[in-house]
């Protein structure tokens, strides 16, 4: 899998991708270190969501930038339909769609605008639009 660093903002660059980390105080900059390590690492500092490596293999063909400000969102909207005991949720955050697992947290896979054209979603009993 591709190397990755993060930026003071969060968002994840491939490594060799030509854009530049701007130095900002101390900005959290990995070498090095594979996708599903950077996140995991970020998930755990906070106790929330875990994205599966399906999930993250979209996340990366389809250049989704994730902030820190998203994955929030992502999991207070999976805590939410964990208390409206949904099961499997589709979560709508901006021109990307998420498949999540309620009660293991799991981001389970992600789709962009471009590539949801025509989609039927299946095996889900809740959606939440953030």
């Amino acid at each position: 899998m591709d190397d990755f660093k993060i930026n003071i903002n969060r968002n994840i660059i491939p490594v060799g991708s030509g854009n530049k980390v701007i130095a900002q105080d101390k900005p959290l900059v990995r070498q090095n270190v594979n996708f599903e390590n950077i996140l995991n690492d970020k998930i755990q500092q906070q106790g929330s969501i875990k994205f599966s490596k399906h999930a993250q293999e979209r996340l990366i063909s389809r250049n989704v930038k994730l902030t820190q400000k998203d994955i929030e969102s992502i999991d207070k909207a999976v805590e939410k339909a964990a208390k409206k005991g949904v099961k499997d949720t589709l979560i709508i955050l901006g021109g990307t769609a998420l498949i999540a697992n309620v009660k293991s947290k799991t981001i389970i896979t992600a789709a962009t605008e471009e590539s949801l054209k025509d989609n039927i979603f299946t095996n889900i009993d809740g959606a939440i639009i953030i």
